[in-house]
């Protein structure tokens, strides 16, 4: 049977501090031991899969990470993903919307 790929629903952001990224990844139906996840510096790559679905992924990350330090949990089909920047990341601006 050929599995169905889909793209899974992730939400990234940024500490409080601006020094470390957090993804949290959606693999519902997923068992622990059917994820790869492969960290890079400016990207990650993702493949997962359960009986019916393939979840694959491959994503820019907003600035530098340090990925040999990056830390893991899947809990309840939720990946929660925390690596830190290899240097802390300056606050942003806030742009105005126009009316």
């Amino acid at each position: 049977m050929e599995k169905t790929k889909v793209t899974p629903d992730f939400c990234a952001h940024v500490d409080d501090n601006y020094t470390k990224l957090t993804l949290e990844i959606s693999l519902p139906g997923v068992a622990k031991e059917n994820i790869s996840l492969m960290m890079y510096e400016t990207s990650f790559a993702l493949t997962a899969s359960r009986e019916d679905i393939e979840y694959v992924t491959v994503s820019s990350i907003c600035c530098p990470v340090k990925p040999g330090k990056a830390k893991a949990q899947y809990k309840n089909g939720l990946l929660k993903v925390e690596v830190p920047f290899k240097e802390t990341v300056g606050k942003g601006v806030t742009v105005p919307l126009v009316r």
